[in-house]
């Protein structure tokens, strides 16, 4: 498989040849091409590195940390961490950039890089392509002397505090309401991350999956079909929710109190109703999120706006527009208040807070939203024919419909929906489709397949 190069990061499965899929000649590669990429803009610059729980990420962090020092470029190492709490860490330290080493939801034989700047945001689209270029003509500079080394082992108690300390987390009342919660850390950060907050806000918490090994129990991405165990560990404790995390913590699931998901798109739904009636403003999500989030915002008489799929992406827009709250449909929740980065912990604190505040039952939250469904299917890339090729023929076909084609082709029919694009982490074109049913979502999702497939034969 070509290692998968974009604004998300150098991905692929692990082992093979160098340039197919992830190696240590990968990563000597595109973590010395960062490194001169901070020479360019630091004096003396230091980068902070972290890890997902994935056995891959200890070798792949030590090499990163070698590499990095031997460009003459400070470490802070925080060792097994989540990718928001890194984020912060840049932001707080006034570092010049990091590296979280994260596949994010894959599974267990891919690993990545996951490239911060010293914003604590995904590095911007032009400093990706020198960072590409660099590697690629192999432009960098070892240095004589290392760069410093420290670690830091503070950094999730340093965030789980300044979540805590934003005005919107009604701590106190969280408290009184004793919720009892369910954790699924799919055996990596999160069983770091989110317990001391759910405790700090006097929640009784029952974890499963936490050993933190990466040998996740289950497919980690945070989808209805991976979630069964949670769902029925929900039901067995008769707790008021679960939730779910990604490997890196920066993607929030929620199971409602029957053990039935709360729907991996309404989690942003839910937290920007929240935030909305507290502090209106803009909101963003991506192309490919659900209709819910424009409907909600104007309900509380705020403006929506679409950003192109992509934390890089959606966070330009939300910096634009001076969003309030913003994020994807995947369950990452961008509260700028805090930062500029998917977030789970800020995102389930938000949420708790609407929770314990709206005197329901999760199950009866859900309720006072707009209902809506997405199909979420993908196509291998052909070699036959481009999938360039293939969205310029669907967008001649369907002129005559409202279209956007800032990221992709996205088709509305009414109320419905169809986005088709390629991905960002994935060999795959995707396609998703949005209507007021399961059904009519997966029908309108499979007619696109069709036609994708026709065309490419």
């Amino acid at each position: 498989m070509t290692l998968i190069k974009s604004i998300s990061g150098i991905r692929g499965t692990l082992g093979g040849h160098p340039g197919e899929n992830l190696t240590p000649l990968d990563v000597v590669h595109f973590v010395a091409a960062f490194g001169s990429l901070l020479h360019a803009g630091f004096d003396n610059p230091t980068v902070i590195i972290g890890r997902d729980a994935r056995p891959s990420g200890v070798w792949i962090s030590a090499l990163s940390v070698q590499i990095i020092r031997n460009m003459g470029v400070n470490v802070v190492d925080l060792g097994l961490t989540t990718t928001p709490t890194l984020e912060m860490a840049v932001i707080e330290s006034g570092a010049s950039g990091g590296i979280m080493i994260t596949a994010s939801h894959n599974p267990a034989e891919w690993n990545a890089l996951k490239f911060i700047d010293e914003n604590g945001d995904c590095i911007s689209e032009e400093k990706n392509e020198q960072l590409l270029l660099a590697a690629e003509h192999k432009k960098f500079q070892f240095r004589r002397v290392q760069g410093g080394y420290q670690k830091n082992e503070s950094a999730i108690v340093r965030h789980v505090n300044q979540v805590l300390d934003l005005d919107l987390i009604d701590h106190h009342l969280i408290a009184s309401k004793e919720f009892i919660i369910v954790l699924d850390s799919v055996n990596s950060s999160g069983a770091l991350a989110i317990p001391p907050l759910l405790e700090r806000l006097g929640c009784q918490v029952h974890i499963i999956n936490e050993d933190v090994s990466g040998d996740f129990a289950h497919d980690p991405e945070p989808l209805p079909e991976n979630l069964i165990q949670l769902s029925d560990a929900v039901r067995m404790q008769n707790a008021d929710l679960g939730v779910a995390v990604d490997p890196d913590v920066d993607r929030l699931a929620i199971v409602m109190e029957n053990g039935i998901m709360f729907g991996e798109e309404y989690t942003l739904v839910a937290v920007a109703d929240y935030v909305l009636r507290h502090t209106p403003g803009p909101a963003v999500s991506n192309l490919s999120s659900t209709q819910a989030l424009k409907i909600v915002a104007e309900r509380h008489g705020c403006s929506y706006y679409p950003a192109p799929v992509g934390e890089v992406n959606v966070v330009r827009k939300m910096k634009e527009v001076h969003a309030v709250i913003g994020g994807e449909g995947n369950g990452g929740i961008i509260y700028p208040e805090l930062h500029y980065g998917r977030d789970a912990l800020v995102g389930l604190g938000l949420f708790l807070s609407l929770l314990a505040r709206s005197d329901l039952t999760v199950s009866e939250l859900r309720k006072q939203y707009p209902d809506f469904t997405i199909s979420k299917r993908k196509v291998p890339v052909s070699v036959n024919i481009s999938p360039d090729t293939i969205l310029n023929m669907i967008q001649r076909e369907y002129a005559d419909h409202e279209l956007n084609v800032d990221d992709g082709l996205k088709v509305w029919f009414g109320h419905e929906w169809v986005h088709l694009r390629k991905s960002n982490t994935e060999p795959v074109l995707r396609i998703y489709a949005e209507s007021d049913s399961a059904q009519n979502a997966d029908k309108l999702a499979q007619k696109f397949i069709d036609k994708i497939q026709s065309y490419a034969k």
